[in-house]
């Protein structure tokens, strides 16, 4: 490796890098779907989905510890199962997050000002674009502000949903509430919402895809993952119990904006138009991160040269994948400027469920002190993200296959 990036990110702008992934506009939207499948049964499946991510995160991180480079599941895939998985983790990725990075720069457009999204969803990709381009320490910086605003906003709805007289606890019971078909929550519903909430958990791995930035690896980030996936857990529980409570199950899957009904329905409209800037400040906090995570993997895959290797360079003052950040805020800012990616990134959870699946498989062949636990944790993992991946909606489950099929059929052209 004769380019690396420079260590500077610790154990707190870590821990805030990957809350910033995680704190992003999923919050605000992923639990109207969630309960649309698990009716009461929400609250399980977000269990579920933590503990898939848990397992998912611990092995990604056991896997940084002897991989401390840019990339994530890219290098851990390559290393551990052979060029094709790591091509294949890496494929899954940049293509899905990149659609990511554009319905995250259009949701910001459609709160800011909704009559020129394209064009707010174009700026923001740029103005992000060019934090990153001055280093990774300014991106940390400007993530614990959006942090800061984010949890604030999520703090407010929490404390005038519960302390409203519309909030119920009765509302919370598990499988009491009609599900998407009308009876009962049902396993398969309790499943798909996991499989959907999980996405909303995905972001901690940005604090692996950023080893190569992080200050004494081996120490840090096995501190980091547990720390900010624990944090979101709280916050998420916080909030789906205020919500659940004052919409209940049925209300709450019927909803486009769930917090801001959750706030309205307590009887805090004043509050609704704090929501929508939390929201805004999530999807940038998102965009941000997924930036950064797709210009590393990026970077990993054009030292390999399964990506041109002009993108490999690294900017000898800023020491940031340069070319590789331009390039994707290039691709990001076409693609936020010319479609609505919105609706059609269905599959995104299932490519990140690929890539997780890829990562427990490689922490599998680890063997050292604690290998029956990494073993362990790495199975239940790769079983979880199997199960949650197939128990999508089927519209998702064959748009990610063809992504992957595609993403595969490509790597045997190269190799002939």
């Amino acid at each position: 490796m004769t380019q690396e990036l420079r260590r500077t990110l610790g154990v707190f702008d870590a821990v805030v890098v990957g809350l910033g992934a995680m704190l992003g506009a999923g919050v605000f939207v992923a639990l109207g779907p969630a309960a649309g499948a698990a009716g009461s049964g929400l609250l399980w499946g977000l269990a579920v989905a933590a503990l898939v991510a848990y397992c998912n995160a611990m092995s990604s991180a056991r896997l940084a510890v002897d991989y401390p480079a840019s990339g994530g599941t890219y290098v851990y895939g390559r290393e551990r199962l052979g060029p094709f998985w790591g091509w294949l983790a890496g494929w899954a990725f940049v293509v899905g997050k990149t659609a990511s990075c554009a319905a995250m720069a259009l949701t910001v457009g459609a709160y800011v000002w909704p009559g020129q999204a394209h064009a707010v969803a174009v700026g923001a990709v740029v103005v992000l674009t060019a934090v990153n381009y001055g280093g990774v320490q300014k991106s940390a910086t400007l993530t614990r502000v959006i942090v800061a605003v984010v949890l604030g906003v999520l703090a407010a709805v929490v404390v005038v949903s519960l302390g409203s007289d519309a909030a119920d606890a009765g509302r919370l019971g598990l499988g009491t509430e009609a599900g998407s078909e009308g009876g009962p929550a049902s396993a398969h519903g309790v499943l798909q919402a996991a499989g959907l909430l999980f996405f909303a958990f995905a972001g901690y791995a940005r604090i692996t895809t950023l080893g190569e930035e992080v200050r004494d690896p081996a120490r840090t980030i096995p501190r980091a993952v547990p720390l900010a996936l624990g944090l979101v857990l709280a916050v998420y529980a916080c909030v789906a119990v205020a919500v659940l409570s004052v919409l209940g199950a049925g209300e709450l899957g019927r909803s486009a904006a769930p917090l801001a009904d959750a706030v309205r329905a307590a009887g805090a409209s004043w509050l609704v138009p704090v929501v929508r800037v939390g929201a805004a400040a999530a999807a940038l906090g998102a965009l941000l991160a997924l930036i950064l995570g797709i210009s590393r993997t990026t970077l990993a895959m054009a030292r390999d040269g399964h990506l041109p290797r002009a993108l490999a360079a690294v900017h000898p003052r800023f020491r940031v994948p340069h070319r590789a950040e331009l390039a994707v805020g290039a691709v990001v800012a076409v693609l936020a400027a010319t479609v609505d990616v919105r609706g059609a990134i269905g599959f995104s959870s299932f490519g990140v469920l690929a890539y997780y699946a890829i990562a427990n498989a490689s922490a599998w062949t680890v063997g050292s002190v604690g290998a029956v636990w990494v073993r362990i944790r790495a199975a239940v993992g790769l079983v979880g993200c199997v199960v949650l991946a197939f128990a999508l909606p089927v519209p998702s489950v064959v748009t990610g296959a063809a992504v992957l099929l595609v993403g595969a059929a490509l790597y045997a052209v190269r190799r002939r």
